[in-house]
């Protein structure tokens, strides 16, 4: 079960990656609208059908480029940043097709004027590194629980933006649930912190924290996700 998880995280990187790469190359040389467009062109098409490296459907429930607040001016935040097909979302309802994300519409977004503190920015900004940020409910796209995976963007050594995806938690649960289901305890996917993303134990619900699941006397093994910062735990018999 870590290992599905492991592979599941790590088709999305691999996705990451190739953008990340494509938006680099492109900073220095394009407008903010052929940005957006190469954007736009990198992150649809997996939106409305993508498939992971290894054939199954891809997660993500929204992606995109974010740039560093010094390095686009055109808005004190530029998200270049696309939600796909959406089912009775609250604010949009149900979509049929992938829909920009446009901060201008929504309410309550004051926060991002300074997104540099949010850790799926502030993390990949400090370390160099990918990030794992997660599960928390989306207030401005989904609604919903999601886990964000960022990218840091380099140009000459300098961070101009995080390249990123959103994994709606549904879809992760839909992929990894049968996995287990199969185990022969109830269990759950729980992150760095313990907090839970999906889970077969009826006392635990997404979003709830297991306090310590590593702890030795604590009433679960655990089996690191190589690579990730997620745990697989089941619950121990009783003696």
């Amino acid at each position: 079960m870590a290992t599905a998880v492991s592979a599941a995280v790590a088709d999305v990187f691999t996705v990451l990656d190739d953008w990340r790469d494509r938006v680099a190359a492109a900073v220095p040389v394009a407008t903010t609208a052929e940005l957006d467009a190469l954007v736009e062109s990198l992150v649809v098409p997996t939106l409305v059908g993508g498939v992971a490296a290894h054939d199954t459907p891809m997660l993500l429930i929204g992606a995109g480029f974010i740039a560093a607040a010094d390095d686009r001016q055109a808005s004190p935040a530029h998200f270049a940043w696309w939600l796909g097909p959406l089912a009775g979302n609250p604010l949009l309802g149900t979509t049929l097709a992938p829909t920009r994300l446009d901060l201008a519409a929504r309410v309550h977004t004051e926060y991002l004027r300074d997104f540099r503190g949010l850790e799926w920015y502030r993390v990949p900004e400090a370390t160099g590194r990918a990030h794992v940020t997660g599960p928390y409910v989306d207030h401005l796209c989904t609604f919903d629980f999601i886990v964000t995976l960022t990218l840091p963007v380099l140009v000459d050594g300098r961070m101009v933006g995080v390249i990123g995806a959103d994994v709606s938690v549904t879809r992760l649960e839909q992929s990894l649930l049968p996995a287990l289901l199969g185990l022969d305890a109830p269990a759950a996917l729980v992150n760095a912190i313990g907090r839970v993303v999906i889970s077969t134990e009826a006392t635990l619900a997404a979003g709830d924290i297991v306090p310590n699941p590593g702890h030795p006397l604590a009433a679960y093994d655990r089996a690191p996700c190589a690579g990730f910062p997620f745990d697989v735990i089941a619950r121990r018999p009783l003696e």
